[in-house]
């Protein structure tokens, strides 16, 4: 077995250092533990603790209204010894971050994002190393700082990037397995299966000889990422001896909203002030308008459903309910024209988050506005990288149909 030298000193680099964090500064997990920016009332951490305390004393995690999170997580860190919880914990999720990584390298190497079966780009030499675009991720402050908190948006991460790295390896089956766990674990990620069986019969399609029967491929993906759904939901209620509570207390607080502690989303404050006779309806119209970008972008841009993919989870850190900056998405594109305005504003949002929220919570000198308002700029940002990369593909599409028009600024009139 050949070991990648410059793969195997990164991976060891980007341990080292979560290590350093986690060890050399003790009070460091617990503070980010504790961000709102990080931690959300469906991926915390702390919330993720006290479920399992209850399990472990053959109490209903779901009692209290607490614990949102799926059941099958809480035997997982039961086997965790009390005495070591904290150190294995730690070595947990740093080992999920170095699978994130190596799911990104996979992706880089299949050469999707350049060539795919119906479209290839004129720029496609113009790509980052595979190393490069691990330790993009690796060094990304987002990604550590979400490692040290460990919320359990993490699982859900791994299991997207590596649902995307089975379908571009030829593994449509195995990616609709990942994605049925991501599904399970946060409930969004399903809005991902058009794309994701779009890019698996690509591959597919290209991987063989003979043309693939595109009806029978779609049933037989469909098929294995609700039967992987189902097994997830039957191993749940198992585990539940037989109740479905869990249902209501973890996907009923996606889909309607009950707790309202502030994050980094957009839909909190606005729940907050509406009138609770409206509140059905704008439920209605916000997942609505979640959902309703993935028929028309999988339309649209139906020759790179890697990039749909990639697009769909900017869209969701910026309008799911809960998001935290563990969403947020890496986008660098040649074609791209604010990258500088886009990456200033994130920055901005970054530095004064954590400061209005201080000035809301705790020293009162402030009030919900403070913290809504540099919330919007963080939307601002993502947004921008979002609306920004989406110009970047359309227009490497339009030079391939008029390559006269190659280096030459476009207007609209």
């Amino acid at each position: 077995m050949v070991i990648d030298r410059r793969k195997a000193i990164l991976f060891t680099s980007a341990a080292a250092l979560r290590f350093v964090l986690f060890f050399a500064f003790p009070s460091l997990p617990v503070l980010l533990t504790g961000r709102v920016e990080i931690s959300t009332p469906v991926t915390s951490f702390k919330r993720l603790q006290e479920g399992l305390f209850l399990y472990t004393h053959n109490v209903s995690p779901y009692d209290g209204g607490v614990f949102h999170q799926a059941p099958l997580l809480l035997p997982l860190f039961a086997l965790f010894p009390p005495s070591l919880f904290s150190p294995l914990t730690a070595l947990f999720y740093v080992v999920l971050d170095l699978l994130c990584a190596n799911a990104l390298t996979h992706i880089a190497n299949s050469g999707e994002s350049g060539s795919s079966r119906l479209f290839t780009s004129p720029r496609k030499d113009m790509k980052w190393d595979s190393i490069a675009v691990a330790a993009a991720y690796l060094f990304n402050p987002f990604t550590i700082a979400t490692c040290i908190g460990r919320p359990t948006s993490v699982f859900t991460n791994c299991a997207i990037l590596y649902a995307v790295a089975q379908a571009v390896s030829g593994k449509p089956i195995t990616s609709m397995l990942a994605l049925g766990f991501a599904s399970y674990l946060s409930l969004y990620p399903a809005l991902l299966l058009p794309p994701l069986v779009l890019l698996c019969y690509d591959r597919k399609a290209r991987d063989m000889k003979t043309p693939l029967n595109a009806s029978f491929s779609t049933a037989t993906y469909v098929s294995v990422f609700s039967a992987s759904i189902a097994w997830f939901l039957h191993l749940s209620k198992v585990l539940t001896c037989g109740s479905s509570e869990y249902l209501a207390s973890t996907y009923g607080v996606h889909l309607l909203l009950p707790d309202l502690t502030p994050n980094v989303g957009l839909w909190w404050y606005f729940f907050i002030e509406i009138f609770d006779s409206f509140r059905e309806f704008f439920l209605g119209v916000f997942w609505l308008h979640l959902g309703g970008y993935v028929g028309p972008l999988c339309i649209r841009l139906r020759t790179q459903p890697l990039f749909v993919i990639t697009t769909l989870l900017g869209i969701f850190a910026i309008f799911k309910p809960y998001p935290s900056v563990s969403d947020t998405s890496l986008h660098i594109f040649p074609l791209m024209r604010y990258t500088f305005f886009a990456t200033a504003t994130i920055l901005y949002a970054t530095l004064l988050g954590p400061a209005f929220y201080y000035l809301w919570i705790y020293a009162g000198s402030g009030n919900a506005n403070f913290f809504y308002a540099i919330t919007l700029v963080w939307s601002l940002g993502l947004s921008e990288i979002v609306a920004d990369s989406l110009f970047a593909v359309l227009r490497d599409e339009w030079e391939v149909e008029r390559p006269e028009m190659k280096g030459k600024d476009v207007r609209q009139i």
